[in-house]
């Protein structure tokens, strides 16, 4: 079972009739009641009344209203266990007025918070009206029962983790925003009540800094704006509302019909992660009252992870096959050329501070060497006076025509010098000296498959030590993490610029390159070394066709770096991997999936050792395996507790 922690919220826009708060509270009840399964559902600013009532806020009967629909839409949300709802209302205190965000709950009103900041400028005159809360701490509101009110309140659901903190439009467009004090003291979930009218340019300014904010607490940000029926005497509001998590926008949606229910689901796990992880997450010494309420996981506290992922689906949860790929054509070309211009620039670091120009590379015909050598040629337009030296090195029988003349290709495009050392007579006199058969001995022969890949390193060294050069490695992410390279063989090199390139995106950078590199000959090498089924070529072919294919032995790399991600990035518990991988590959059999995460964590785990000395290369992405960075791990740490969870999902 999966101690679940996924929240399903809502932004929603309701119809309203500005200075009627009757009128509005059944519009704001009826929502309530259909938002199945919802933890949190949030209101505009001033959401009871309107936000452009003016001078109205200053009429007795207004605000009278106001407070008796509240204990009405509050006794309501009895009736819809396990929500939270936040509505926006004009309240009393101490002979001033407060635009506060009010939150319901259990049948109660839990608390309100004032809003901070008070904007008195351009368009906005609500210094007229309100007051700010700045300095009311450790209150309560006797108009509405003496419920908690003031700046210093989290709202607080223990079983389910949720911590509520609150902006309130302006405070979330100043440099000292409420909601960072906030989730510095526990929050990991941010309400912003919000009256923002419609210029031109403001809705891409509005998206960014939402998404940042969410991005620099690391938590989720509910925001939602008032709606096309306020009044528009001067000024016209959209109903922007938007769902963002750690700097990722969820769900978003603006001038939509009314009422507008915008949901996402948010994952609080993910928010605790980031915080644990980047250690320089400040925490609060200010003092917060917590007041508990119910904000419910999205299908209960304990699920299983076949009941998650069906959830995800549900709710629409976008969760990609390949995490390490962006979605979008333009951002994915993009993405490309930056890991390319960090790659190239690393090399050229170690060009410049060796003085050593000559780099020394196998070309095989696969995806790594490819991608390796598109870096060193990069990176002599940084550095001109980098020399290339590429070795094709083959072993007739097991290199096939298709992968060597795709080599011998691409070579003879982007080298200085082309050199070609067949390997087979070397392996075969080292065979010969340990006392092993000179043919193949069938699956599990390592001793023969792995000779060629040592053979191919041992030449390449001894070339770069001749040559006064750099062997570049080809290896990459994927590979590290599945310990699927030779101990000393391709895992070794002078200077490993793939090594944090997973295999999805080694494919995706080669044929992005492809597409953008303006040379026909170039382009074309390019597109069959990615159509060309991946494989180390270290057992004979099948009558000159590649009988040794990668993904046969050891899964799919898109699955794999699916898990890889999940792990890294996250650090998730195999459960909710495994919901997450039934989620993004809904035709694979799960049990199949099982199988296949089994599969990872037993090489992940077993693999490390490969790992923990490995050659200086350039970190490109958040996860890497670099031993000197990103990850260390005892190379004899047990895997079990990890199989038997997948086991039991």
């Amino acid at each position: 079972m999966i101690r679940n922690h996924m929240i399903k919220v809502c932004a929603a826009v309701p119809s309203l009739k500005v200075g009627s708060p009757d009128w509005n509270a059944s519009r704001m009840s009826e929502i309530m009641h259909d938002v199945k399964g919802a933890g949190l559902l949030v209101f505009p600013e001033l959401s009871v009344t309107g936000y452009t009532c003016a001078d109205l806020f200053q009429q007795e009967n207004l605000l009278d209203e106001t407070a008796a629909v509240l204990e009405r839409l509050a006794r309501e949300t009895a009736e819809v266990p396990g929500l939270t709802a936040v509505v926006g209302a004009p309240l009393r205190f101490n002979n001033h007025l407060y635009n506060c965000a009010v939150f319901l709950s259990e049948g109660k009103i839990k608390g309100a918070v004032p809003k901070v900041h008070v904007p008195n400028y351009g368009e906005f005159y609500e210094a007229r009206w309100f007051t700010s809360g700045k300095d009311i701490v450790n209150e309560t509101l006797p108009q509405l029962g003496d419920v908690p009110f003031g700046t210093d309140l989290l709202f607080e659901d223990r079983e389910s983790t949720a911590v509520l903190g609150t902006d309130i439009c302006e405070d979330l467009w100043v440099m000292d925003k409420p909601s960072s004090h906030a989730c510095a003291a526990g929050a990991n979930l941010i309400v912003n009540l919000s009256a923002s009218d419609e210029l031109i340019g403001k809705e891409e300014y509005r998206r960014s800094i939402v998404t940042a904010q969410s991005a620099a607490a690391y938590c989720g940000y509910v925001y939602v704006s008032a709606g096309t029926d306020e009044s528009s005497t001067d000024l016209v509001f959209s109903g922007h509302a938007m769902i963002a998590e750690n700097g990722r926008l969820l769900k978003e949606g603006i001038y939509g019909k009314k009422p507008a229910v915008y949901s996402a689901l948010i994952d609080l796990d993910a928010c605790r992660y980031n915080r644990i992880h980047q250690n320089t997450f400040s925490e609060s010494n200010e003092t917060f009252r917590h007041i508990p309420l119910k904000v419910q996981a999205a299908g209960g506290m304990e699920i299983k992870a076949e009941e998650l992922s069906a959830i995800l689906k549900k709710e629409k949860r976008t969760c990609s096959r390949y995490p390490f790929v962006p979605s979008s054509n333009t951002e994915r070309a993009r993405r490309c050329r930056s890991i390319l211009a960090i790659q190239a620039n690393g090399l050229a670091t170690r060009v410049r501070n060796t003085g050593i120009h000559n780099l020394i590379i196998g070309i095989s015909g696969g995806l790594d060497s490819t991608l390796a050598l598109l870096v060193c040629h990069e990176a002599k337009k940084l550095v001109p006076e980098i020399h290339i030296i590429s070795y094709t090195l083959p072993n007739h029988g097991n290199t096939t025509s298709h992968t060597y003349n795709n080599a011998v290709r691409l070579m003879h495009l982007l080298s200085d010098e082309c050199r070609e050392v067949a390997i087979d007579d070397g392996v075969k006199s080292h065979l010969k000296d340990i006392g092993h058969s000179l043919e193949y001995q069938g699956s599990g022969d390592t001793a023969y498959e792995n000779a060629q890949a040592r053979m191919r390193t041992y030449i390449l060294m001894d070339a770069a030590n001749m040559e006064n050069g750099l062997v570049v490695g080809t290896g990459d992410l994927s590979e590290l993490a599945l310990g699927w390279c030779t101990y000393n063989g391709d895992h070794m090199s002078m200077y490993a610029v793939n090594a944090s390139v997973p295999k999805t995106l080694v494919q995706f950078i080669c044929r992005t390159y492809a597409e953008t590199c303006n040379n026909e000959d170039l382009e074309d090498v390019l597109i069959s070394i990615c159509d060309t089924p991946i494989t180390p070529e270290l057992t004979p072919s099948d009558n000159g066709h590649i009988a040794q294919k990668t993904e046969e032995k050891i899964g799919k790399y898109d699955l794999n770096d699916f898990f890889l991600f999940y792990v890294l990035r996250y650090g998730m518990d195999p459960e909710k991997l495994y919901a997450l991988a039934m989620t993004a590959y809904d035709d694979v059999d799960p049990e199949d999936i099982r199988k296949a995460e089994i599969r990872f964590y037993n090489r992940f785990f077993h693999q490390q050792f490969k790992r923990s000395c490995l050659p200086d290369g350039p970190k490109v992405g958040s996860v890497t395996l670099s031993p000197r960075g990103d990850w260390r791990m005892p190379s004899d740490a047990c895997v079990q507790e990890w199989i038997k969870a997948i086991e039991n999902a």
